[in-house]
């Protein structure tokens, strides 16, 4: 497509010069970004001295597509890093300087870089026998994974935003209002902080607070550390400056006049990775590094219906927030050409999917591509994907899902083959049960039914031998071979006799069990991952978490003893959220319907023509997620010392948050959103959330052509 006058302003301006260009969601901002970058390469610029800086490896992706097909440009030298990516390299790089003067035991050693998995696995190892012998945590009724989560997150913040992790409990404690219990709970969290980051200086391992704080504090100020980033990176273009952190901002800051040119780019009514520690404020105050200030105004995504429901969205929340603007419904046959409710009154969950479903199909059979349709929700439950997909499925509508905080353990593919692996390891211990036993064999073996893998189960699984527990399919008696079939039976037996043989040589390793296993057997015609490419996908993140896993836990806790693979499944069964795999994020197809949260969609920052904003009823599109041992707004920069968070505060960013998350889903949209909406949700709750009560009054102030 041709570039705008906006667009073109930005290449019009010098090569070295440092501009800050600004403007709301679907002004082709990072497009222009894009044109900017083979502007440099064009002219003579080195790739390897042209740094894109996001928020999320993800969020790069346009540049290196932007650049992959252009002749005699070598586009994989063009550098792109997050604040985390910049931290490991340099304290990597630069670990002789720093281990010493950082405080950790064995500054001659080499580091230990953790994952999110591996530093959730540590922090378990350091919380659990406080729960269990001092009674840390006993009032709370969380699983224990979100405990262990939600403390890594307190250091993550105290990193990003810039205060000693030594403050976490005093700065949740001066803000809360409730009742005393809540007061030793932050006492708890700041102890397990303490420990857990003794534990990581006492062993030489770095998680993304400590490798954040050891760059911030003790490399960036070396002149050594910003002689090398300026000799190494003389051009820099930063996207989505406000899903950034303050201390990302604070290093720009500092960073920019080593810059021969700099772009930083900036989208307004933005900021969704907030709960993540994103500062709007701070992203926005970068305009006074910069020379030029360049604002796009003109959206190329959304069509004239969907701008004006927009601004009606907008002016509806604005009244709620005691903030009135001047009305931009126009009449009535703009919002509803654009805004898609049901025809009939859908009562219960499964009639609102049945719709949802329906609806698709008729997009579909009218020429849109399944790849321009998107089902959203403000989170992607098990049963609602289940449900939609099966709906889907029934009509032969390709669709593809994306959940990425969706724990390891929840994946079927996951259970499937870490299940296959605790009976491969019989001296494990790690006994499991016959009905997980049974769903692993009928996702694993083509043809077979879950009635049928339960009865083989259970005459072919010894459950409390301490050997090989499986039985050849000549153990299963000769009336009911036939039931179960000899298909199923031969292919069950090639899988027992390669289980029973490989795990011999790979009880060490986990990741290459794993995978010898998938393309071996499972992958193999006649077997359930055969053709499967979601599943195949899930298990490429799976080996890649153990491998991950493996290489950093090589070296045994202090006095313990244990098989990696063995403790990898504990941490797996905990609940541990898996890690943010790029692979994830690369395989949506233009030929799928999309499911995914609305902020997962958000992220990937791609349009599409038709949206479908699901059980728009519930509260939790605006709500704050229950988090009792972290906050992210007391946490922030931003926040006043003394202040207590109230009920004003919370209704405030319920209406902030629902601001950000409805206009970002419309800038992102070309033609249509459906609204799918049942009267009763899935709990058996009528459905009377804010989200449904901003939409009925858009609709109906419409109807009255903008009264």
């Amino acid at each position: 497509m041709p570039l705008t006058a906006e667009q073109q302003s930005l290449l019009d301006q010098p090569l070295k010069s440092k501009i800050f260009l600004q403007g709301k969601g679907g002004t082709g901002k990072t497009t222009a970004g894009v044109h900017r970058l083979k502007q440099l390469l064009a002219s003579g610029v080195p790739a390897h001295q042209i740094l894109v800086f996001v928020p999320q490896r993800t969020l790069a992706a346009p540049y290196l597509a932007g650049t992959r097909d252009e002749i005699g440009i070598a586009h994989s030298l063009v550098t792109t890093m997050t604040l985390g990516g910049l931290a490991r390299r340099m304290v990597d790089l630069f670990w002789p300087m720093v281990s010493r003067e950082g405080g950790f035991a064995h500054p001659n050693q080499p580091p230990h870089f953790l994952t999110l998995e591996t530093a959730q696995y540590y922090m378990a190892h350091m919380v659990r026998p406080l729960i269990e012998t001092q009674g840390f945590f006993e009032s709370l009724t969380i699983n224990r994974n979100r405990i262990y989560s939600q403390i890594l997150d307190n250091l993550n913040k105290s990193a990003i935003v810039g205060f000693p992790y030594q403050e976490i409990g005093a700065r949740l404690k001066s803000a809360w209002i409730g009742n005393i219990e809540q007061l030793n709970i932050y006492d708890d969290v700041q102890s397990s902080a303490d420990r857990f980051r003794q534990f990581c200086l006492d062993h030489n391992l770095l998680d993304f607070s400590l490798q954040v704080e050891i760059f911030r504090q003790h490399l960036w100020p070396l002149p050594l550390c910003r002689d090398y980033l300026a000799k190494t990176h003389r051009h820099i273009i930063a996207d989505n400056l406000e899903e950034d952190t303050p201390v990302s901002h604070d290093i720009l800051r500092e960073w920019l006049p080593a810059f021969d040119s700099a772009l930083l780019i900036f989208d307004e009514d933005a900021g969704y990775r907030f709960f993540l520690g994103a500062d709007v404020l701070s992203g926005a105050s970068l305009h006074q590094s910069c020379d030029t200030h360049l604002l796009f105004q003109e959206n190329l995504v959304n069509s004239m219906g969907i701008a004006q429901l927009k601004g009606g969205i907008q002016s509806v929340i604005a009244r709620l927030q005691s903030h009135p603007v001047e009305n931009t419904l126009g009449p009535s046959e703009a919002i509803k050409g654009v805004l898609v409710t049901p025809d009939r009154k859908l009562k219960y969950f499964p009639s609102m999917i049945e719709w949802t479903a329906e609806q698709v199909v008729g997009l579909i059979e009218d020429g849109t591509p399944p790849g321009e349709i998107v089902v959203l929700a403000p989170f992607m439950s098990d049963v609602l994907r289940f449900s939609l997909g099966e709906q889907l499925d029934a009509r032969g509508i390709p669709y593809q899902s994306h959940r990425p905080s969706r724990a390891l353990r929840d994946e079927p593919a996951t259970q499937t083959l870490l299940t296959l692996a605790s009976v491969a390891f019989p001296a494990w211990g790690l006994k499991p049960q016959r009905a997980n036993l049974a769903l692993a064999l009928m996702h694993t073996i083509e043809g077979l039914d879950l009635v049928r893998a339960q009865l083989l189960t259970n005459l072919i699984y010894h459950e409390q031998s301490d050997a090989f527990p499986l039985k050849s399919f000549e153990a299963v008696p000769l009336n009911l071979r036939e039931r179960i079939t000899y298909h199923v039976g031969e292919r069950y037996d090639r899988l027992r006799d390669w289980l029973g043989s490989a795990a011999e040589d790979e009880a060490d390793n986990l990741d290459f069990f794993l995978s010898r296993l998938f393309g071996e057997v499972i992958s193999q015609p006649g077997y359930g991952f055969h053709n499967d490419l979601e599943g195949a996908n899930t298990v490429a993140t799976l080996i890649e978490s153990i491998q991950k896993f493996r290489w950093t836990v090589q070296q045994h806790l202090p006095g313990e003893e244990f098989a990696i693979g063995k403790e990898y499944i504990h941490m797996v069964q905990d609940g541990v959220i898996a890690a943010q795999y790029i692979r994830s994020w690369e395989g949506r197809s233009p030929d799928a319907v999309f499911l995914a949260p609305a902020y997962t969609f958000l992220i990937s920052n791609q349009p599409v023509d038709y949206q479908f904003w699901l059980d728009i009823g519930s509260p939790s599109w605006y709500q704050r997620l229950d988090q009792p041992l972290t906050h992210p707004y007391v946490l922030s920069r931003h926040w006043q010392d003394g202040h207590l968070w109230d009920a004003e505060d919370e209704l405030a960013a319920a209406h902030e948050t629902l601001h950000r998350l409805t206009i970002g889903l419309l800038n992102r949209c070309r033609k249509k959103v459906y609204i799918g909406m049942n009267a009763v949700d899935i709990r058996g709750y009528e459905n009377r959330g804010l989200l449904i009560r901003i939409i009925n009054d858009v609709w109906r102030r419409s109807v009255r052509g903008g009264a």
